[in-house]
């Protein structure tokens, strides 16, 4: 199957610990994304996020740094899944995010790439910047 990356950046008006735990945080997530979310904080340990919609691993766990996952949609073929890495790094009393995406189906890569924006970067500033 052809796969496409995804990279992009967002800014956020806060420290990287409060970014790392808007991700983290299954409560959290659930508030900025407004769907059920349940994530464990721990490598190795399973999530799944928008009610199921998103699955998958956590491969690597930096706190305030760093987040490795694998990641799938319900709705693509097989056993097919996509490695996500959030990178947090402080910037003047903010926080960058560099987000990648790899493995993403060709097919689902222009939706998925706007969804990361319209369901994540977006709410995510409105949670953690009031």
């Amino acid at each position: 199957m052809k796969t496409k990356p995804i990279k992009q950046t967002a800014i956020f008006k806060c420290s990287p610990g409060k970014v790392y735990n808007a991700l983290m945080s299954s409560r959290h997530h659930a508030k900025f994304t407004g769907a059920p979310a349940s994530i464990s904080k721990k490598e190795g340990g399973s999530f799944s996020v928008f009610g199921d919609y998103a699955t998958g691993k956590n491969l690597e766990l930096i706190p305030g740094k760093k987040i490795v996952q694998t990641w799938r949609a319900d709705n693509w073929p097989g056993d097919v899944e996509s490695i996500v890495t959030f990178e947090m790094e402080e910037m003047n009393g903010a926080t960058k995010l560099t987000f990648t995406q790899t493995g993403v189906p060709a097919s689902d890569h222009e939706s998925i790439k706007q969804g990361w924006i319209d369901y994540y970067w977006n709410p995510m500033k409105e949670f953690l910047e009031l």
